[in-house]
């Protein structure tokens, strides 16, 4: 799972991550938000209403969702390609409740160099002052939340150089021995 706050660069990096690795399968997460300018393009969510995204919850057919800002986002029960490994891009919350169901799910918290940059980075895909100013402050809590979840930390400062870093985690835990559930197992 690749978290973190808005404007870390989740997106953009897990689609890099993806294009580089084609055992890597990422989960597109539903949304009733409207679209940014290009989102619809490179197939970032699957833009629903909030009626069509509550009747799949009813259905049971969500790994997890929750509310965010007003609007509603989940992922879809993965269903990769065989022999894919899955990327989620999701937030904190997403995060917790896929840990519920998975405990040995891997969560790579990613973060912008500075709550600056984070503005910026905002600000460049079209976001309002307003909005801007509430993702800063969530992602404050964010942060705190995903570092006691996270399996591992990466700073967005320079793209190749966070896309290397989640490259060599991903690598790591594909080749670490499966962790046990319970120390007395081992």
């Amino acid at each position: 799972m690749l978290i973190g706050p808005g404007g870390a660069g989740k997106g953009t990096l897990a689609d890099e991550l993806v294009a580089a690795d084609p055992t890597l399968w990422l989960s597109r997460s539903w949304t009733t938000r409207p679209p940014r300018p290009g989102e619809r393009e490179r197939n970032a969510y699957e833009f629903v209403d909030r009626a069509t995204f509550e009747d799949a919850v009813a259905r049971g057919e969500f790994f997890e969702w929750a509310e965010f800002l007003g609007h509603l986002m989940g992922t879809p029960i993965p269903q990769p390609p065989e022999g894919a490994d899955v990327l989620l891009e999701i937030d904190v919350q997403g995060a917790e409740q896929v840990l519920a169901k998975r405990p040995d799910a891997i969560v790579i918290l990613l973060l912008p160099p500075s709550a600056e940059a984070q503005a910026a980075r905002l600000a460049a895909r079209g976001d309002d002052e307003e909005h801007i100013r509430r993702r800063v402050e969530k992602g404050r809590h964010e942060v705190e939340r995903g570092r006691q979840v996270a399996t591992a930390t990466v700073v967005n400062d320079d793209l190749r150089q966070a896309l290397g870093e989640l490259a060599a985690i991903v690598a790591r835990t594909r080749t670490a021995p499966p962790r046990a559930a319970n120390p007395e197992d081992t």
